[in-house]
């Protein structure tokens, strides 16, 4: 059999909420070094390093607005996509994975594509290789395949596959671990009784959100069981432009698409269709996995103490047991608890019992519903330029803290409700403001007056830091008129 190449397709639209504080609107938990060095979406690509399958480059799917961190990301870890397709609006998994096959499809690249969220953790990658190898197998004969956590204990957090008889035909090999099974039927999160004899029975897996099929099949499989979701994605990807790395979907024709998962789409008519045209099948898996939904997941997948605890960042602890601990900006200190979900940010402190990490979401739409801006941004917010952090702010002042990246500009732009004065105090800055260019050096100053049109940029090898203190009327983000940027804004 001729092997076609696997394409991995990483979904990296979630936000995480359950992850809060840490987890922001604009800096999702995909995107944080969550469980090591590196974050969840690199790590998503750096485990298929040695997979015994040819594999192109990935295409990630993501919302707009966190294009430049994906493609940051993907840069340090030196992995080139194929492409990075835009999400305007989240719309679930289906959607998502239909824009990547259509990608697929016109470049006539019937691809096994291997469609992976961004925010899993997967600690024996060996296994997860083996796994992929025998779902590669089965893809090329035209199945849908997902993958089944084999459960080590009663969790009433994911949904469950109830595995049927083994898939049997010739050249499926020997058994083993990652014997695939015919899918008799998937099951919603159950209760915790339920969920006990889920495990008890041993016929029942968790359901991953993983899966392997060509790009071909999951049209065809979509364009029987969801066609209105089809078509919305064909319109989308024909009104799309590319954009460097960047594929920019239609937005009107993507905002009128459906929302819906995978499952519910498509796998789970499938298993429920007995003159179902299209064949599901699960593989085993058994790797130290968890999508780290919530702080407890954290806790679950991480190394902890003698105590028993998970601490990172300046942490001290006295008759402390079983707990996370997550310092970012300051000293924390934990006595005489036990069980509980401590995660001090800049701007936030959340203080959790374990056993309520999943209700940490209320809180995040509480924030929202108050017109407060916790849930969507951290005090120091990420451009592609740099960053900025907000040091202090009063009625008609606010101070921020301004680095950009060696070679990197901001654009040129102009605000009608203030003017701002910039402080140098490391490296040198090239502005822009009017008909001057200027250049800045340490512990030097400029004033941009109220209505000029100014550019800062660091023309220097290392990074600029300087310190932007604007008044005026009106301090809102939204007070940028651009007339140029790099970077398409």
């Amino acid at each position: 059999m001729s092997l076609h190449r696997i394409t991995p397709v990483v979904l990296s639209g979630g936000s995480g909420s359950r992850l809060w504080p840490l987890s922001r609107q604009l800096f999702p938990k995909q995107l944080l070094p969550l469980m090591g060095e590196k974050t969840l979406l690199q790590e998503t690509l750096c485990r298929l390093k040695g997979v015994e399958y040819p594999l192109t480059s990935p295409i990630v799917i993501c919302n707009e607005e966190h294009r430049f961190l994906v493609a940051e990301q993907l840069r340090e870890i030196k992995e080139q996509s194929h492409a990075i397709i835009l999400e305007p609006v989240g719309k679930n998994t289906a959607p998502a994975l239909t824009l990547a096959a259509l990608m697929l499809n016109e470049e006539e690249r019937d691809s096994v594509m291997l469609v992976m969220p961004a925010d899993h953790v997967i600690r024996d990658v060996t296994s997860f290789h083996s796994a992929v190898m025998r779902a590669a197998e089965l893809a090329e004969k035209d199945f849908i395949v997902t993958f089944g956590i084999t459960p080590d204990r009663a969790e009433t957090g994911y949904g469950y596959i109830c595995r049927g008889e083994p898939v049997t035909e010739e050249g499926d090999g020997a058994a083993s671990p990652h014997t695939p099974y015919h899918i008799a039927r998937f099951v919603e999160k159950p209760d915790r009784a339920t969920a006990e004899q889920y495990v008890a029975s041993g016929d029942h897996l968790w359901n991953s959100g993983m899966f392997m099929m060509k790009a071909s099949v999951w049209l065809r499989a979509l364009g029987e069981y969801r066609p209105d979701i089809l078509h919305a994605c064909e319109r989308s990807h024909e009104e799309g432009e590319r954009d460097h790395d960047f594929f920019r979907i239609g937005a009107e024709a993507f905002g009128q698409c459906p929302a819906d998962s995978i499952d519910y789409a498509v796998a789970e008519k499938i298993s429920g269709d007995s003159n179902a045209s299209f064949r599901t099948a699960v593989v085993p898996l058994t790797a130290g996995w968890s999508d780290v939904g919530a702080w407890s997941a954290i806790w679950e997948a991480s190394q902890k103490d003698d105590n028993n605890n998970v601490i990172k960042g300046d942490v001290l602890t006295a008759n402390t047991n079983n707990s996370l601990l997550h310092a970012s900006s300051r000293m924390l200190a934990a006595v005489g608890v036990e069980d509980l979900i401590v995660v001090e940010t800049a701007d936030a402190v959340l203080v959790a019992h374990k056993n309520a990490a999943q209700e940490v979401k209320a809180i995040v739409e509480q924030i929202g519903r108050a017109g407060r801006q916790e849930h969507l941004i951290h005090r120091r917010v990420h451009r592609p330029w740099g960053t900025y952090e907000g040091i202090d702010s009063g009625e008609r002042y606010q101070v921020k803290r301004i680095t950009v990246n060696p070679g990197a500009a901001l654009s040129l732009q102009m605000h009608h409700h203030r003017a701002e004065h910039w402080i140098v105090v490391r490296g040198t800055a090239k502005v822009i403001r009017g008909d001057e260019e200027l250049l800045v050096t340490e512990n030097q100053s400029t004033y941009i007056p109220l209505g000029t049109i100014h550019r800062l940029e660091n023309p220097g090898t290392i990074p600029l830091e300087m310190i932007e203190v604007q008044s005026g009327s009106y301090l809102g983000e939204d007070d940028i008129v651009r007339f140029e940027d790099q970077y398409g804004r």
